[in-house]
C-alpha cells in the first residue's frame, strides 16, 4: 500500500496511486450512473453560451452557490467578539456544526459555539426544555459571563419565542436573574449572515441599554463607538484601533473578536480571550457618536442607535481605499477635535507612491467582483481609483437601494460606465458573466476557484484567474490576519492584486523564443 507510517502523503499525490485509480473508476464504471464522457462535455460547452446565460438568468426557484451564508452564522461571529461570551443556538446540532466547522476552516482556530440539540419532539411541542436544560448546562460546563442566544430554522418555522423561552428558564431556577442573556432571533431562510450580525449587534445592544437610558449623557464618555459589522479580516479591528490610537481618539469597538480568534499556541487554551467588555456596552450611549464602518448591513442596528442612544451615526462608507480612508479620518477629526497626525499623513504618502508605482499595471484590466454589500463597493471603489475596470459586481445579500448606490459610484468615472451590477444573484450566475463577457480577473472567496477550473476546462484562452480577497477564503492559510481597510488595508489589496497580475504575465511569457520576449526583472 503506498499509504504508511513511513511514508504518509497527501490526498492529491495518494489519489494517484494505481490502487485508488482503480476504486475509482470501479466506483464510476458501477455505481455512477453518469452519461457518456462526450455528452457531458457538450451540455458543459452549451452552459457556457450566451444563451445558456439568458437560460440560467431567467430562473427564479433554484440558488446554486448562493455567494452568502444563513443569519445565525453571523450571530455567532457577533457574540465572539463580547468578552467571555458563549454563543449559544437554539436549534439542531448539525447547525452549529455547520457554523463551527465554517468558521475552523477560515480562521484555523477552534470555535466555542453551543446548541440545545433540538430533535423531532422538539418540532413538534417547540424546543422549551431543550432551552431550559441547554442554558442551564451551558453556564455550569463553560463558565461565560454571558450567553448569547440565536435561532436556526426549526426553531423559527415552529414559532418559538426566545424572549419568553429565557425568562422562563430564569424562573425556572436553571440561570440567575441577572445573568446576561442577549437573543436574536436569525431565521437562516431570510437574509444573510450579515442580516444575523446585525440582528445579534442590535440584541445586544437592546439587552444593555433599552431600559438603563436615564442616566445617559451622548458625549460625556468622551470617546467614539466603532462597529465593524461582519468582519473576518482581523487585521481590520487592529488598523482601525491603531490609527484611533495615533490620532489620540478615544474610542470603543464594540465587538472584537480579534483575540478569540488569533490565538497564540503557546500550551494554554482559551476558550475566551479579548472581546468588548460588558462595561463598555453599556457606557456606549455616552459616546459622542456611532460610526458604522459596514453601514449597508447593520441598518436595524442604526435604528436603534439613533432612536435610543440619540447619536446622529454619522454618515460614512466603509473604510477602505484612499477617498473613503481619507473620509474616515476626517469624520473622526471632525466629531473629537483631534488632528490628524503626521504618522498617518506618511502612511497615505506611502499608499498614493505605491499607487504610482502599480497603476499602469491595473489600468485597463477588467474584473468580476463579489461578496458583501459594504466590502464589495469599497472593493470597487479602489479599483476605479486605480484606473481598473470592475465589469461584473454581484452581491447577493445587497437591495436595491445598494445597486442605486453602486450605479452612480461607477458612473462618476469612465471606466466604471460598462459594468453591470447584479444584486440578489449567486456565483453560478458569475460563471455565466465570465464566460459571456470575459474579464481578467475575478476577486472573491474560495468558491471561485471552481468557476476558474470551469473557464480553463474549455481553454487556456479562456481562463479567469481568482484573486482570493473576502470571505471565506478555505483553501489559503492566514489570509484572516490580514487588513483590508484603512491605508494600510488598501496596501495589501494593491499588493495582492499586481502581484496576481504580474505572476501571470509570467506564466503567459515562458515560452522560450515564443512569448518570452519581455523585461522579466524590470517589472
Amino acid at each position: 500500500m503506498p499509504q504508511t507510517t513511513d511514508n504518509i502523503k497527501p490526498c492529491y499525490p495518494l489519489f494517484r496511486e494505481p490502487e485508488y485509480k482503480e476504486t475509482l473508476a470501479a466506483k464510476k464504471a458501477n455505481f455512477e450512473e453518469a452519461h457518456s464522457a462526450e455528452k457531458i462535455e457538450e451540455v458543459f460547452q452549451w452552459t457556457t453560451t450566451e444563451e445558456y446565460k439568458e437560460l440560467n438568468f431567467k430562473r427564479e426557484a433554484l440558488t446554486v452557490n448562493p455567494a452568502k451564508a444563513c443569519q445565525p452564522l453571523g450571530a455567532v461571529l457577533c457574540a465572539l467578539g463580547f468578552e467571555k461570551t458563549l454563543p449559544y443556538v437554539h436549534g439542531s446540532q448539525g447547525c452549529v456544526a455547520y457554523f463551527r466547522t465554517y468558521f475552523n476552516r477560515h480562521f484555523k482556530e477552534p470555535v466555542a459555539c453551543v446548541s440545545d440539540s433540538m430533535t423531532e419532539d422538539a418540532a413538534v411541542f417547540g424546543g422549551q426544555k431543550n432551552m431550559f436544560d441547554g442554558l442551564e448546562n451551558a453556564k455550569a460546563l463553560y463558565k461565560p459571563d454571558m450567553i448569547a442566544v440565536s435561532t436556526t430554522c426549526m426553531a423559527e418555522v415552529i414559532g418559538d419565542d426566545l424572549n419568553a423561552f429565557i425568562n422562563n428558564a430564569k424562573k425556572d431556577g436553571r440561570l440567575a436573574q441577572e445573568f446576561p442573556t442577549p437573543f436574536a432571533h436569525t431565521p437562516s431562510f431570510v437574509g444573510s449572515h450579515t442580516t444575523g450580525w446585525d440582528n445579534m449587534f442590535e440584541g445586544i445592544a437592546r439587552y444593555f441599554t433599552l431600559n438603563y437610558m436615564e442616566d445617559k449623557v451622548v458625549g460625556s464618555n468622551g470617546k467614539i463607538n466603532v462597529v465593524p459589522g461582519f468582519e473576518t479580516y482581523l487585521g481590520n479591528y487592529r488598523v482601525i484601533h491603531r490609527m484611533l490610537d495615533e490620532m489620540g481618539v478615544a474610542h470603543s469597538m464594540l465587538c472584537d473578536p480579534t483575540e478569540v480568534l488569533d490565538t497564540p499556541a503557546d500550551g494554554e487554551f482559551r476558550m475566551y480571550a479579548g472581546g468588548t467588555t460588558l462595561a463598555e456596552i453599556k457606557d456606549a450611549p455616552n459616546a459622542i457618536d456611532t460610526l458604522l464602518l459596514q453601514p449597508w448591513h447593520l441598518e436595524k442596528s442604526e435604528k436603534y442607535i439613533k432612536n435610543t442612544w440619540k447619536h446622529p451615526v454619522s454618515d460614512i462608507n466603509i473604510p477602505m481605499g484612499l477617498e473613503w480612508t481619507d473620509e474616515f479620518l476626517m469624520k473622526v477629526s471632525e466629531l473629537t477635535g483631534k488632528p490628524i497626525p503626521a504618522s498617518l499623513e506618511k502612511e497615505r504618502g506611502r499608499l498614493v507612491d505605491m499607487m504610482t508605482d502599480s497603476h499602469t499595471w491595473l489600468h485597463g484590466k477588467k474584473f468580476a467582483l463579489w461578496g458583501d454589500p459594504d466590502f464589495v463597493m469599497g472593493l470597487a471603489k479602489f479599483l476605479l481609483e486605480m484606473g481598473a475596470e470592475p465589469i461584473h459586481i454581484l452581491c447577493n445579500n445587497a437591495n436595491k437601494r445598494w445597486a442605486k448606490s453602486m450605479r452612480k459610484i461607477l458612473d462618476e468615472t469612465p471606466v466604471g460606465s460598462s459594468c453591470e451590477v447584479y444584486i440578489g444573484k449567486d456565483l453560478w450566475h458569475m460563471r455565466s458573466l465570465v464566460f459571456t463577457n470575459k474579464p481578467d480577473f475575478m476577486i472573491g472567496n474560495s468558491y471561485g476557484k471552481f468557476i476558474q477550473r470551469d473557464t480553463l476546462h474549455k481553454g487556456k484562452e479562456f481562463e479567469v484567474p481568482l484573486i482570493r480577497i473576502g470571505f471565506p477564503i478555505f483553501d489559503r492559510h492566514h489570509l484572516h490576519r490580514m487588513t483590508t481597510m484603512g491605508y494600510e488595508g488598501a496596501m495589501y489589496i494593491l499588493t495582492t492584486i499586481v502581484n496576481e497580475i504580474l505572476a501571470r504575465l509570467d506564466e503567459e511569457t515562458r515560452g522560450m523564443g515564443t512569448t518570452d520576449f519581455n523585461y522579466d526583472l524590470v517589472r
